[in-house]
C-alpha cells in the first residue's frame, strides 16, 4: 500500500484594524516544479522538528515580512490539507496547514525573496485569492472572521 507523505506547514492569519487579511505573492522563482503559477498565500512555513507553534510564527514572520516583535493570543483558527502538493527531490509531498489567528504590532513590511508583494485584502478579496493553496473548508471558514 502506497501511503502518502506530508509536511506540515503553519500560518500566521494576521488582520489588521480595518478586519483586512495580510496576503503574500508568492515569488514563482522561488518555487521548484511549480505548476500553479502566481499565487497568493498566508505567512508561514513548515514546522522543524522540536519547535512550538510560536517558535514557527515567529521564525516566519521575521524571515518573511520583517516582524521582530511578540506574537500575541496565538489560537488554531482551522487545519486542512493544501490544494497543492510539494515536491521534495523526486516525490511530492501533501501539506497539512494549521493556521493559527495571532496579535502582531505591525510595522513597515519588508518582504523576503520567497514572496513579491503583499497586501492587506478585504475578506472577498482574502477568499478569492487565498482559493489556490487552500482548502474550499479554510475559505469558507474565513466567513467566521
Amino acid at each position: 500500500m502506497n501511503e502518502k507523505k506530508f509536511h506540515v506547514g503553519i500560518k500566521a492569519l494576521v488582520q489588521n484594524d480595518k478586519n483586512e487579511i495580510l496576503v503574500l505573492k508568492i515569488n514563482p522563482k522561488e518555487l521548484t516544479n511549480n505548476k500553479h503559477g502566481v499565487y497568493w498565500d498566508l505567512p508561514g512555513g513548515r514546522i522543524k522538528e522540536g519547535d512550538s507553534v510560536e517558535q514557527t510564527l515567529q521564525k516566519e514572520l521575521e524571515e518573511e515580512i520583517g516582524y521582530i516583535g511578540h506574537i500575541k493570543n496565538v489560537n488554531l483558527f482551522h487545519g486542512s490539507i493544501a490544494s497543492i502538493e510539494i515536491p521534495v527531490g523526486e516525490e511530492k509531498f501533501g501539506l497539512v496547514l494549521f493556521v493559527y489567528s495571532c496579535k502582531i504590532k505591525m510595522g513597515k513590511i519588508k518582504l523576503s525573496e520567497e514572496h513579491t508583494d503583499y497586501k492587506w485584502a478585504s475578506l472577498k478579496d482574502a477568499k478569492k485569492l487565498l482559493a489556490v493553496k487552500f482548502s474550499k473548508d479554510f475559505i469558507e471558514r474565513l466567513d467566521s472572521l
